[in-house]
């Protein structure tokens, strides 16, 4: 069982893309690996689940009704950086997030990171 970091920086609404890297991170969870996910930048708004999906408006689901579900795939280590940590979606947020500092340390705890 590999243990692996999921880093995802893409926006809630604006991006295909980070709907398809949450489905392929449960996909890891699924598959008995150990994943995390940190949250960084523009992700910061996974942590809220507040928007109101629109079919009219908005071409993609949000891909903060994933997050909401990661822990039915016991993906428990939901991780921001520490500077991060007084953002208001992260001061605002029902998920457990836990602060961390991003560095080579925290990374070489892992066997794998991907970015996304």
């Amino acid at each position: 069982m590999k243990k692996i970091l999921v880093v995802l920086n893409q926006a809630n609404i604006t991006q295909l893309q980070t709907l398809e890297s949450l489905s392929a991170t449960l996909v890891f969870a699924t598959f008995g690996h150990d994943v995390s996910v940190l949250l960084q930048d523009a992700a910061l708004s996974l942590m809220s689940p507040k928007a109101k999906f629109n079919t009219q408006q908005h071409a993609f689901k949000f891909a903060s009704n994933l997050v909401e579900s990661l822990e039915l795939y016991d993906i428990e280590h939901i991780y921001i950086e520490q500077q991060q940590k007084d953002h208001p979606f992260a001061q605002n947020t029902q998920i457990n997030v836990h602060p961390i500092v991003f560095d080579a340390t925290f990374i070489h705890t892992f066997d794998q990171v991907i970015y996304w």
